[in-house]
């Protein structure tokens, strides 16, 4: 009987985010890189500080599975997150490309997207839990005027990604347990840009997708007065990306309206992280985390003609490894109601040398609030809200598509990148 509710457990919620997992394949970029750090509705309120250590609820299967030892019974979490994020270009110095006009400056304003997730643990023995999650762990979506100064160079930039994540924890005695799990994981990309195709002009569209495997390992250290420290490790991934370039135009160009079939090699970073949870009486939790991404795998995009062999596009990356720092506290009102407040830092990994209007990453400064309301029926109502302070950003890039880098083909792109985000995010928990 135990069984059977387990598996009816995970059907439904695997079958509801089956159903609106497409809607985060439009993520926003909240995190440096392309990374997406809303993973957890309980961890928003506190800039996701302590999440590695915290063991709240079961979405500490994505930031440190060894944290499920510290669940009793059976926990459903589910979460959704609404990101905004604005963008302004502003020109500096840009030039047209060859008998072309410059173009417009455009202003993104806000575009808001939903990304879901899931969680369910549950406790099979006193020392053993296992557990499943959904979500999405990179995403990134940018997308331009068909007539702006850069779109010789990007038009739309998607990259959306499924990760489904078994995992299971350990208690080995009162003070250690230890956690573990698979990550398989979708990934799909889409670029776009204009291309001069003599007296007209065209479009480039590149896309790709695979499927990888990864892993998650973790631990989690009990100390005295239920302070906590935890240590959590997600590996990287290797993609094979099979797809095609497809290079259309209004007119009949030699060339165009034809697929070239391509592959394309994508590492997605790893990240260790160690996290401290500590009680200071009755009230108050104070947690702070640190991370470091390895995104120094992120050298060059090269484009691979599958048929021969031959590169047919070329941007170098050139992207750094990356340290992100957050503090938080809870106050608890009474045994129903949480406050919770964050502050982090988030580097970004790419340098203004190698910029590209395709992710206008840059430094960013969180500020978080949010809070819990508990009924006392096993069911926990989370909700946070994120403001994101994104340092401004240059680029200075004549190079895009898939032709070798000229101002002539591709206009000289040069300005500044004025960004903010806001984060709001609801998470429902229950227990039986």
């Amino acid at each position: 009987m135990q069984f059977n509710r387990f598996a009816m457990a995970y059907s439904a919620m695997s079958a509801f985010f089956v159903m609106v997992s497409v809607a985060a394949w439009s993520g926003a970029v909240s995190a440096s890189g392309f990374a997406l750090l809303e993973q957890s509705g309980s961890g928003l309120g506190n800039a996701y500080a302590g999440v590695t250590a915290s063991a709240e609820d079961a979405s500490t299967l994505f930031f440190n599975p060894a944290g499920m030892a510290h669940l009793h019974g059976k926990q459903l979490a589910v979460a959704g997150y609404l990101i905004g994020v604005a963008s302004q270009f502003s020109d500096t110095a840009s030039v047209a490309a060859a008998a072309r006009a410059l173009g417009t400056v455009p202003d993104n304003g806000r575009k808001w997207v939903w990304v879901p997730n899931g969680y369910f643990a549950a406790e099979i023995t006193p020392k053993l839990h296992i557990g499943t999650g959904i979500n999405t762990p990179f995403g990134s979506s940018t997308e331009y005027r068909a007539d702006w100064i850069g779109r010789y160079q990007a038009l739309e930039s998607s990259i959306e990604t499924i990760n489904v994540n078994p995992s299971f924890s350990y208690q080995l005695n009162d003070a250690f347990s230890i956690g573990a799990g698979l990550d398989y994981q979708r990934f799909k990309a889409t670029l776009t840009n204009a291309r001069i195709l003599g007296p007209i002009d065209g479009t480039n569209t590149l896309s790709g997708s695979d499927k990888a495997w990864g892993y998650n390992i973790g631990g989690l250290m009990r100390l005295d007065d239920n302070s906590r420290i935890g240590v959590s490790y997600r590996s990287a991934i290797q993609f094979n990306l099979s797809g095609t370039v497809y290079v259309s135009s209004a007119l009949p160009v030699a060339g165009t309206n034809v697929s070239v079939p391509i592959t394309v090699g994508m590492k997605t970073p790893d990240t260790l992280s160690i996290g401290y949870f500590k009680p200071l009486g009755d009230k108050w939790d104070v947690m702070a985390d640190m991370a470091r991404t390895g995104w120094s795998s992120f050298k060059e995009l090269r484009v691979i003609q599958a048929s021969t062999g031959a590169t047919v596009a070329l941007t170098p990356e050139n992207w750094s490894d990356t340290w992100r720092v957050a503090a938080g506290a809870n106050y608890h009102y009474n045994e129903q109601w949480t406050a919770r407040a964050g502050l982090a830092y988030d580097q970004a990994p790419v340098s203004d040398a190698f910029r590209t209007a395709r992710i206008p990453d840059a430094d960013r400064t969180w500020l978080s609030l949010g809070g819990q309301y508990k009924t006392g029926k096993g069911s926990v109502l989370d909700f946070g809200y994120a403001h994101l302070f994104v340092k401004n950003s240059t680029v200075y890039k004549n190079k895009g598509g898939v032709d070798v880098a000229s101002t002539a083909l591709y206009a000289q792109l040069a300005g500044s990148y004025d960004c903010r985000a806001d984060i709001l995010g609801v998470q429902y928990t229950y227990q039986y």
